[in-house]
């Protein structure tokens, strides 16, 4: 048990040292995501202009649910593409395949590395940012401490099952390139960072809540900002979770019967 499961724990450390090389990058990402994150808060704020709150978001809850959310775009990673899917593309992921490991779980070991070292770089900084030069809304109970992590985790599990699955489209498709971008001009929007979700109509939010988008940026940001009963986004989020690494697994099981090599 302990040596299977060894190659997947070197596969985190090996996900954050390789995202911990690009630190020009790193910086660059960190300085747009606070411009932006400066920009949206000045937009919410306006919207307010003297209201005391709009659908449950005053000017603290606002701040946090911006810096929040600028944070983790990073980490959880809203857009579609995952490398995988080029190596479909060019027949390189039959290396992949040859070694004596399950493929998907060894990426998303990769995967959570990488996210660990986006909540040091990406994370952390915005959000640090927007309470020290805005109202910002900490959590009232000791619990929400421990729960938002989770949350947190189970965000970017979420995120790589739903890129993984868009990645073995190009089993089918060759060019998953449609999907990919339909994916990531959708999941900043119906995920909740654009605007809360609690801005649409009821029937919308109703709509939107049987998807797995809001397990991305607005649950987690639910359960910091304490809006409700924390275990009802944790529990949907884990069910997303389970549901597409299931679908995963099976997506990858009929892939692999219709294995086919570009260029021979």
């Amino acid at each position: 048990m302990r040596s299977s499961a060894a190659p997947y724990a070197r596969m985190i450390g090996a996900g954050f040292r390789r995202y911990s090389s690009y630190r020009q990058a790193t910086v660059a990402g960190l300085f747009t995501n606070v411009v932006f994150g400066l920009l949206r808060v000045s937009v919410l704020f306006a919207m307010l202009d003297g209201r005391r709150e709009i659908a449950g978001y005053d000017p603290a809850r606002s701040a946090t649910y911006v810096w929040l959310g600028q944070g983790m775009l990073a980490t959880v990673v809203l857009w579609g593409q995952h490398e995988i899917g080029e190596r479909v593309r060019t027949g390189d992921v039959v290396v992949d395949l040859s070694r004596p490991w399950n493929l998907q779980l060894a990426l998303l070991a990769e995967d959570l590395g990488r996210a660990g070292y986006a909540v040091l770089t990406r994370f952390l900084p915005p959000v640090i940012f927007g309470a020290l030069f805005f109202p910002f809304l900490w959590p009232g109970q000791g619990l929400t401490w421990l729960l938002f992590p989770l949350s947190l985790a189970l965000a970017v599990g979420v995120s790589f099952c739903a890129r993984f699955l868009l990645a073995l489209s190009a089993f089918w498709l060759l060019d998953n390139r449609g999907p990919v971008s339909l994916y990531g001009m959708s999941a900043g929007i119906l995920g909740g960072l654009i605007v809360p979700l609690a801005f649409f109509p009821d029937w919308v939010q109703t709509v939107l809540w049987l998807t797995p988008f809001p397990c991305l940026v607005q649950a987690p940001i639910d359960v910091f900002t304490e809006a409700g009963a924390p275990l009802i986004p944790l529990a949907y989020q884990a069910a997303w979770f389970g549901i597409l690494y299931l679908g995963g697994r099976l997506a990858m099981r009929g892939a692999v019967r219709k294995v086919v090599v570009q260029g021979g």
